[in-house]
This record gives C-alpha cells, sequence and structure tokens, in this order.
C-alpha cells in the first residue's frame, strides 16, 4: 500500500478489539447443567433505588417505586444493568447511571443478529466483546463462596459465548473467554478447552492483587501464562478488570475516575515489563483494552532508563535481560479510539502494536460514527499504517482470517 489516508472513503473496515456485550436474560437457564440452574444466576426486573458511590465502587438497593431495571441476582447479590453501560442510541445528556432494562436498550447489546446490523452501519468487521454481569475478567464468580457453582457458571458463559454470541456470526465476533480466577489448575483446562474450538482470546485481571489473587511476580500464574503461550490465546485486560479504577481523592466525583482510567493500564503494563514474565514467556501477548496510548512513549523511556541507571539496587539487573521496551513492541498491544496525541506519536507507540476500539454500547463508543472518528485520527498516515491500527494488528493479534495476505507479523 503506497500514499496517505485523505479521504474518508479510503477506510479499511475496523476491528474493535474492546466491545461489550449485555447478557440474554436466558443466558444461564439455557447454557448451566440442569442441576446449577436452581442456585445459579437469575435474571429479574425491579424499580431501582438509591445509588452510593462508595470507595470507587457504585452500590444500589431495587425499590418497588424506582425506574424498571433489569438486574441478575447470585448468591443473594444484585446487579442492575445501567445505562451507561447500554448507551448506543441516546443523547449525551440521557447517557446515566439510571437503570435500563433490554427492552429499552438497543437491540444490538444482547442480540447478535443485531449486533452484526449495528457493526454494518458502523463501519465494522469484526468484534471482541468483554462481559457485563460476570464483570470485565468474571470477577463476579470469583467472589462467589460456591466455588463449584462458579465454575459451572464460568463454563457455561463461554459455552453461550463461543457458540451463541458468536456462533452464526461467520467469524465477525470473534469469542472472548472467561477462566476460573481461584484456581491456576483450572484456568489452564479451560484454556485448552476453548483452543481447542479455535478461541484465541482469554480476558484476564490488569492488577490481580487488587482481587485478592497473587501478583504476576509470584509465578503462581506461569501455567496460566504458558498454556496461553502455546495456544496462541491472547490475555486480554480491560480498564477496571482489577475492580478499582483510580481517583485522586475517595469523594472525588466520578468525572475523575474516567480521565484517569488509563492509569491501571499503565501500572499493569509497567508491572509486566519488570516482572519476567515476557522474557520466561516470548510468545506471550498481552493486549490492554480501553487503556488508549498516548501515556506508552513516556512509560517505556522512563521503565528503559530505570532499567540503565537503577539496575544496581531496583531489582531487575538479572530478571531483564534486555530494556523493557525490547518486550513491549514484541509481546504488547495497545488500543484507543479516541486518542490522537497517541495517534502523533505512533512511531513511538508502535504502528505494530496498537490497535482499534469502537466500545459500543457503552458511554465512551463511537457508534455509529466510527467510520468519521477513525478517519479523523488516521488522516495524513501512510495506507500502510492505516491499514495495520484499523485492523491489520488486530488479524495478527488474535489469528483471525481476513486479509491473510496484507498481514505481516512483526509482534508476537
Amino acid at each position: 500500500m503506497v500514499g496517505t489516508v485523505g479521504r474518508i472513503s479510503d477506510l479499511p473496515k475496523v476491528i474493535s478489539v474492546d466491545d461489550h456485550v449485555i447478557e440474554p436474560a436466558h443466558l444461564f437457564e439455557t447454557w448451566l447443567p440442569s442441576r446449577h440452574r436452581e442456585q445459579g444466576p437469575r435474571p429479574f426486573a425491579a424499580g431501582i433505588g438509591d445509588l452510593q458511590y462508595v470507595g470507587g465502587k457504585y452500590r444500589f438497593t431495587t425499590d418497588p417505586d424506582g425506574q424498571l431495571t433489569d438486574w441478575w441476582e447470585y448468591e443473594g447479590q444484585i446487579f442492575p444493568y445501567k445505562r451507561v453501560i447500554a448507551a448506543v442510541g441516546f443523547s449525551r445528556d440521557e447517557m446515566t447511571l439510571d437503570g435500563i432494562t433490554r427492552e429499552q436498550m438497543r437491540r444490538g447489546c444482547w442480540d447478535p443478529k443485531a449486533r452484526l446490523e449495528d457493526m454494518d452501519l458502523n463501519h465494522v468487521e469484526a468484534s471482541l466483546c468483554f462481559p457485563t454481569f460476570p464483570r470485565f475478567c468474571g470477577q463476579t464468580f470469583a467472589e462467589a463462596q460456591d466455588k463449584e457453582l462458579a465454575l459451572a457458571c464460568v463454563r457455561a458463559y463461554n459455552d453461550w459465548m463461543v457458540e451463541e454470541w458468536c456462533g452464526d456470526s461467520g467469524g465477525r465476533l470473534i469469542p472472548l473467554c472467561l477462566i476460573p480466577l481461584w484456581d491456576v489448575d483450572l484456568a489452564v483446562a479451560e484454556i485448552h478447552r476453548n483452543a481447542a474450538r479455535g478461541v484465541r482470546a482469554v480476558t484476564f485481571s490488569e492488577i490481580p492483587t487488587h482481587l485478592g489473587l497473587p501478583s504476576i511476580h509470584s509465578g503462581f500464574w506461569g501455567p496460566f501464562f504458558a498454556a496461553c503461550e502455546e495456544t496462541g490465546t491472547v490475555v486480554n485486560m480491560h480498564i477496571g478488570s482489577s475492580s478499582q479504577m483510580p481517583a485522586a481523592s475517595p469523594d472525588a466525583p466520578p468525572a475523575v475516575q474516567a480521565a484517569l482510567s488509563f492509569n491501571n493500564a499503565m501500572a499493569s503494563m509497567t508491572d509486566f515489563l519488570f516482572s519476567g514474565v515476557l522474557v520466561k514467556f516470548p510468545r506471550l501477548k498481552l493486549a490492554y483494552s480501553e487503556g488508549q496510548m498516548g501515556w506508552i512513549p513516556y512509560i517505556l523511556e522512563r521503565a528503559d532508563n530505570v532499567w540503565r541507571e537503577h539496575r544496581a539496587w531496583s531489582g531487575v539487573r538479572d530478571l531483564i535481560p534486555e530494556p523493557p521496551s525490547t518486550y513491549y513492541y514484541r509481546q504488547i498491544f495497545c488500543c484507543f479510539f479516541r486518542d490522537k496525541h497517541g495517534v502523533a506519536s505512533i512511531d513511538t507507540v508502535g504502528v505494530d502494536n496498537a490497535t482499534f476500539e469502537t466500545d459500543y454500547p457503552h458511554v465512551d463508543s463511537t457508534w455509529p460514527h466510527t467510520k468519521e472518528v477513525a478517519a479523523e485520527h488516521v488522516v495524513g498516515l501512510s495506507e500502510e499504517v492505516a491499514y495495520k491500527i484499523l485492523r491489520g494488528n488486530a488479524i495478527r493479534m488474535l489469528g483471525l482470517p481476513f486479509d491473510e495476505h496484507q498481514a505481516s507479523v512483526t509482534v508476537g
């Protein structure tokens, strides 16, 4: 490919590496083994009551006089769907924390056929979707008391994801599966079970210690990383997959969290660069979802400087044999949807490391204007670079059966 992208008509179709799905009410009734269905997650509708924002987390109650909302009940805990997570089709002033039912949502939030239609409207060819009720890496099940039931729920979700959500999409809906975070041997088994049916993406916590799990430095996750490397399964870490979002003060408004949402991705990536994990598993691929990328040039510079200047005391002299940026360019993918600073630094961010997302159906989503938003970001870039960041890198990262004659292998 030659020349630069100057017209919106030149734009290749997007492959989005970060979207979301609202689970249909029948999911667990259909996909859980019959012996678990009575105790499994139960959908119900009720009015939504008070909202509290405590320690960076939202707490809700039901209220018979409140706005009708679709919920899940699981082990005595209740989880409402809110308008901000099913925001497509609403005006900006309507994208609130009010409750919402599936009938009030745009159907593409939870119906795969309608999702494909919305992707067609949005210049999107393929999409990788994170869970909602299970939370971004399955924390809902990791926190459950009955781990036998929780494991059944993880497997049921994955079966639904592979067979129902993605099954009839012709490869356009890309399966993203969960693992039982509380047991690494079970996690390895689930990686292999899903890889055997073509799954190449799993969701994981950006900072496991925030969930009360062992750190990536502990060695605990070694078998999981080995299984992902062996099967070509990409480890996808969404902002908020540690159940915490950064804020400067405990009583700061949610806007502070929204503005600082990239911080966890930045912290997680730095953790991995100095962990030795990417040295030990040189074919392991990590993907940071919804973290944007404008911050990456500085953190790579800083990490390399620390490695070079502080190696005598910083604990990485013998652990990290090459500058940390080496492992980033070899094994890590970032993604963006509104980040012109990142695009302006694309040579340092990495033309082979950046991918694109639409965040459908969240409040940040570029739907239905993704083509225009993407065009604003890639104008003036070469056709080759625009192709890579809008679809080519995602194809290579996930091993997708698109454009094989155009995909060049640099990372992974």
